[in-house]
C-alpha cells in the first residue's frame, strides 16, 4: 500500500482550544487532517512499505501552507467568530505516514488521477 509522510502541528488561535492538524509532507496539496489528540503507540500500526512518496516540502513551507488552510477552516466556521487573526503553530515531533489510494478515471478523453486517503 502506498504511504506518504505527514507533518503534525498544534494550532492555537484566540477564542478556540488548540487543535492538531496535519499536512502532507509531499507537497502540501492534500486536504488537512485533524487529530483529536496525538496518536499513542497502541493506535498506530508499523508497516514496511516500499511505496513511500518522499517528503519534498520543507517545514517552513509546510507552516505557510498550513496557516492558509487553517484560515480557510476558520472562515468556513464563521470568520466573525475570530477576534484575533494571530495563529500560533507549533510542530509536534511525531513520525507518521498515512496510506493513500490513487484513483484513475477518464474525463473529456484524458486520464485523470485523484489521491484519496485510505484511512
Amino acid at each position: 500500500m502506498p504511504m506518504f509522510r505527514i507533518f503534525l502541528y498544534r494550532v492555537k488561535y484566540a477564542g478556540a482550544p488548540a487543535r492538531l492538524f496535519a499536512i502532507d509532507a509531499v507537497d502540501g496539496s492534500l486536504d488537512l487532517f485533524e487529530f483529536p489528540r496525538i496518536p499513542v503507540e497502541r493506535e498506530l500500526l508499523a508497516l514496511e512499505a516500499r511505496n513511500r512518496l518522499p517528503a519534498t516540502l520543507s517545514e517552513e513551507r509546510a507552516v505557510e501552507l498550513l496557516r492558509d488552510k487553517v484560515l480557510r477552516v476558520i472562515f468556513q466556521q464563521g470568520f466573525f467568530k475570530l477576534r484575533d487573526a494571530r495563529i500560533e503553530i507549533t510542530p509536534v515531533r511525531c513520525e507518521l505516514h498515512l496510506p493513500y489510494w490513487l484513483g484513475f478515471y477518464e474525463r473529456d478523453g484524458s486520464v485523470r488521477c485523484r489521491v484519496m486517503d485510505a484511512v
